[in-house]
């Protein structure tokens, strides 16, 4: 026997429909993210920003990243050392581009700091001399201060600041037995 409250059988009222829409709902996201999550790594945020973009609701977004964070599929830690190590070995990026770069696809401030102090004084050194002397081996026969100016522009696209780059390519040209000024500022 059926409650006297309880809608006849068969019908289960209207908070079903919405119940299945919102299952319904949960699972379109779902499905997106993971398609999303197994063509790239996102940050949390990135993961966000997509299923906001192709229509999902707040509240749907907000339990579909908890999932995939809980599932270990969204990690920003890892995602950011990853970054870090393979942005700085591969493109010699600085600690200022990658430090851009993170934030640009929303890393928390700590995250950041954590995964970019990894990167130690020479090991951006070092990448910085890796790019000045391909930069410069590219350029050879070519008149000093243009050699300069070409080096020194491809570190600061790299984020390397002034004097960090200007010394480094002080000391490659040196290394090739080109003569530079006590006083060398590369211009």
């Amino acid at each position: 026997m059926r409650e006297p409250d309880a809608p006849p059988d068969g019908d289960d009222g209207p908070d079903a429909a919405s119940a299945s829409g919102g299952e319904k709902a949960l699972n379109r996201a779902r499905t997106l993210a993971l398609r999303m999550l197994a063509h790239k790594p996102r940050t949390a945020a990135q993961l966000e920003t997509g299923l906001l973009r192709r229509g999902h609701s707040e509240e749907v977004v907000t339990a579909i990243v908890e999932e995939c964070t809980a599932a270990g599929l969204v990690d920003d830690t890892a995602f950011s050392r990853a970054w870090v190590s393979s942005r700085h070995h591969g493109r010699g990026l600085s600690r200022n581009a990658l430090t851009r770069e993170l934030r640009t696809r929303g890393v928390d401030e700590d995250t950041v700091r954590e995964a970019v102090a990894e990167l130690s004084d020479d090991d951006e050194d070092e990448a910085a001399r890796v790019l000045a002397r391909r930069s410069l081996a590219g350029s050879r026969g070519r008149e000093r201060d243009t050699r300069v100016r070409r080096a020194v522009g491809v570190l600061a696209r790299k984020g390397y600041g002034g004097g960090l780059a200007y010394r480094v390519v002080r000391e490659e040209l040196e290394a090739e037995g080109v003569e530079t000024d006590p006083g060398f500022s590369g211009s």
